[in-house]
C-alpha cells in the first residue's frame, strides 16, 4: 500500500489520484474507439466525457462548500486552498451536476442517449477497475477482518488518519475483489457491444451486473 506516490515537503501526489486520472483517460480512450463502431462523432463523444468529468469535480466541490458554508464564509481563502483542491468533495454534488451536464450536452450535440451510454459502459467498467486499485493503494474501502491466506495487512498511519483503516490486522482486500469483478464486467460488456442488436443493451447490462458485483 502506497497512499502517496511522491512527497516534497508538505506537497504530495496521492497514488489514488494518479490512478483515478489514469482510469478517466482509459475510459475516454475506450469510448473513442467504440464511438466509431457506433457511427457516432468521436470528438463529440470524447468531449462528452471530458465535460462530465469536469462537471463532476466542480459539482462535488460546490456542494462541499455549501454543506460547510459557515466555515468557508469565515475562511473564504480556504475555498481555493490546496487542501480543498485535493479533497474529493461531496459525491452527490458531482453526480447531480454531471447528470445535468450530460443531458444538456447530448441535447446540444444531438447525441442519441442510449447509443452514447452504450459506448461509455465498457470504458466505465474498465476505468472503475483501475480506480479500485487506487482505493487499495490509499487504504480506503477496506474489508472486514480476514483469516484467509490472502488477507491484506495495512500499515500506513496516513491511511488510518484519513480513512480509519485498521492497521496491522489482516483484512479482506475488497478493493481487489471489486477491481477483479469490474475487469470481468468490462470483458462481458465489450463483447456484448459487438453483438448488440438494439441501443441500450450494453448500458442495461452494466446496470444489472455492477449492482450484483457490489
Amino acid at each position: 500500500m502506497h497512499p502517496e506516490l511522491v512527497r516534497i515537503g508538505d506537497f504530495f501526489i496521492p497514488t489514488y489520484g494518479v490512478l483515478v486520472a489514469l482510469a478517466f483517460l482509459v475510459a475516454l480512450w475506450m469510448a473513442s474507439r467504440l464511438a466509431a463502431r457506433a457511427a457516432l462523432d468521436r470528438e463529440a463523444v470524447v468531449n462528452f466525457g471530458v465535460y462530465i468529468g469536469l462537471a463532476g469535480i466542480i459539482g462535488a466541490k460546490i456542494l462541499m462548500v455549501v454543506m460547510d458554508f459557515d466555515y468557508y464564509r469565515q475562511n473564504p481563502r480556504e475555498i481555493f486552498s490546496l487542501s480543498t483542491l485535493q479533497s474529493g468533495g461531496v459525491f452527490y454534488g458531482g453526480l447531480i451536476l454531471a447528470l445535468v451536464t450530460a443531458l444538456l450536452y447530448m441535447r446540444h450535440k444531438r447525441l442519441p442517449a442510449l447509443d452514447t451510454t452504450d459506448v461509455y459502459a465498457p470504458g466505465v467498467a474498465l476505468g472503475h477497475a483501475i480506480g479500485r486499485l487506487g482505493c487499495f493503494s490509499a487504504g480506503c474501502c477496506f474489508g472486514v477482518e480476514c483469516k484467509r491466506a490472502w488477507g491484506v495487512t495495512f500499515t500506513s498511519p496516513r491511511a488510518h488518519e484519513l480513512f480509519g483503516t485498521p492497521l496491522n490486522v489482516p483484512l479482506h482486500p475488497t478493493q481487489l475483489y471489486e477491481a477483479g469483478a469490474e475487469a470481468l464486467i468490462f470483458v462481458v460488456l465489450y463483447r456484448q457491444f459487438y453483438r448488440r442488436r438494439a441501443a441500450g443493451e450494453v448500458i442495461g447490462l452494466y446496470l444489472l451486473l455492477y449492482p450484483l458485483a457490489r
